[in-house]
């Protein structure tokens, strides 16, 4: 009998050694793509454009993050606020961490990873947020008060955010002030302005809450405001208005919109530049939409990809990723020739695309 089982641990020992063997390691430059049918979190090689692993990231997954190493992928469950998690994703082990409950804070949408933190939209709630990996809490929350807060921009110092509210059709802009924004009211009874302070506070201005003060603006934009980007100079942000086929050209300085396209893009849901700043691709269902950012007007209507998800660009300006709903794959598209060069099996419904690269 231990005869026995001295073989089956021995034969289960190698066995397993086999599976670990056959695991095709995690690129150094990955393509991160969702399917909302499957749940999964496929890992695509952007070589070979096949996917080195499938990963189960929960219900109803809509976009994707990667942490700035590259070691780490973040998933936002969304369900129209019927769900509030993110899942955590090893991209070296190839497994999913954990889940990040967000309790009330229900419909997580949008994501941006900046200064080492988890940004995110949590649309039920009309807020957005920040998950701090290495103390594994959410150290910061702010209300927007728009309707179905769903898409976020955060620059690199984290000190200007931008959001995209559907429903309200309008985009927020926050900017963080360097100092508190002023002493609250004072409390009847603790005396007239220019008093000593109540006890036990202490004197001069009083401090910053966590997380800092912020000064929000809400810029109207066009019908069912959904995807935008930033162009790579900080300059400005084009919006895509889903409701009337519309691109909303938003000076971020002057916080107004200085020019609005009549694209055809009806049911606009992703926007996105190309890294050089010269091109900006717009998923619209039918198509996907090829402007010119200098001159703002279209350059090539491709019929052939129904763009309906997200799109992502290669760091280094070669390519562009595009989900397309209908046809249950990532079209590839070469930003040289405006030509799709291949397609990529993510699973069914494909959607948030991300890009992660390390060392």
């Amino acid at each position: 009998m231990r005869l026995r089982w001295c073989f089956v641990l021995a034969f289960g020992a190698a066995w397993l050694a086999v599976l670990a063997a056959a695991q095709t390691p995690t690129p150094k430059a990955a393509l991160l793509a969702l399917s909302k049918q499957d749940h999964t979190l496929a890992i695509v090689d952007p070589v070979t454009l096949k996917a080195v692993a499938r990963i189960p990231v929960g219900d109803d997954p809509h976009e994707v993050i990667a942490s700035s190493d590259g070691k780490t992928a973040f998933v936002s469950n969304y369900g129209f606020g019927a769900f509030h998690t993110l899942a955590m994703i090893d991209l070296i082990g190839q497994r999913r961490i954990k889940f990040i409950d967000l309790g009330a804070l229900r419909g997580p949408h949008g994501l941006a990873f900046e200064q080492g933190k988890v940004w995110f939209t949590a649309e039920a709630a009309k807020v957005i947020g920040s998950y701090d990996p290495a103390t594994d809490t959410i150290d910061w929350i702010m209300g927007i008060g728009q309707n179905r807060t769903h898409m976020i921009y955060v620059f690199p110092d984290a000190k200007r955010i931008l959001t995209t509210n559907v429903n309200s059709g309008t985009v927020t802009i926050l900017d963080k002030l360097e100092r508190a924004a002023g002493a609250p009211p004072m409390p009847p009874g603790e005396g007239p302005p220019g008093a000593p302070p109540p006890p036990g506070m202490p004197p001069g201005p009083p401090p910053a809450p966590p997380g800092g003060d912020w000064q929000l603006t809400v810029v109207p934009v066009g019908p069912r405001s959904e995807g935008f980007d930033v162009s790579p100079d900080g300059k400005e942000a084009w919006v895509g208005n889903a409701g009337d086929g519309t691109i909303s050209v938003i000076d971020i300085a002057a916080k107004k919109v200085v020019a609005t396209l009549d694209a055809n893009v009806r049911g606009v849901n992703r926007v996105k530049f190309t890294p050089d700043g010269k091109l900006v691709l717009a998923s619209a269902g039918s198509a996907l939409v090829i402007l010119n950012a200098a001159s703002r007007k279209e350059v090539r209507r491709m019929a052939n990809v129904h763009a309906s998800g997200g799109i992502q660009m290669q760091p280094d300006g070669a390519r562009a990723y595009a989900a397309c709903g209908r046809e249950g794959d990532v079209a590839v598209i070469d930003l040289k020739t405006l030509e799709v060069v291949g397609h990529i099996d993510a699973g069914g419904g494909p959607d948030g695309l991300a890009w992660a690269a390390r060392e």
